[in-house]
């Protein structure tokens, strides 16, 4: 257990505590201590993971990668949207399962949202590194199964998946 890491991590949530919350009297600022603690102390590991963190490297990457997820939950939306007012375009729920190479919990967590929250495709469960995915038609899947979207999260934990 590593005193700097939970107090780092302790920091950054009490800071999004005052933001939020926006009530600076003791109960609040109070609460938000012993809860912020609370949380630093049973999650740090999430935040500070291995030998070698590279946390730096790990958040400059994940922020260059929220423009291109941005752009793709766009697109999906008027994807979807087509689909939902053509009914030349075809819709073709269906449950698809694909093997990650993603390592790490945090990275497959990552995907798992990502897949989420782009319209017509849900994450439904990963068991080991099996993803099962509801689409809405065969094209989102294909999409996804192209493997780009786990190629630019394993660029952000810098795990290998080639």
């Amino acid at each position: 257990m590593n005193i700097k890491h939970i107090f780092i991590t302790f920091l950054i949530l009490f800071t999004f505590w005052i933001l939020l919350s926006a009530h600076f009297d003791i109960l609040h600022v109070g609460s938000g201590i012993v809860c912020c603690a609370i949380v630093a102390y049973a999650s740090h590991d999430l935040l500070f993971t291995g030998t070698q963190n590279h946390g730096l490297t790990k958040t400059t990457r994940f922020i260059a990668y929220l423009p291109w997820l941005i752009y793709q939950i766009i697109i999906a939306n008027i994807d979807v949207a087509r689909r939902a007012l053509s009914p030349s375009m075809p819709i073709d729920p269906h449950i698809f399962t694909f093997k990650t190479r993603l390592k790490s919990d945090v990275a497959r967590t990552t995907l798992a949202n990502s897949i989420t929250l782009t319209p017509g495709t849900v994450t439904v469960d990963i068991i080991d590194d099996l993803f099962y995915v509801h689409a809405i038609a065969k094209e989102p899947a294909e999409d996804l199964l192209e493997g780009t979207m786990e190629r630019k999260v394993a660029h952000i934990f810098m795990e290998d998946v080639t």
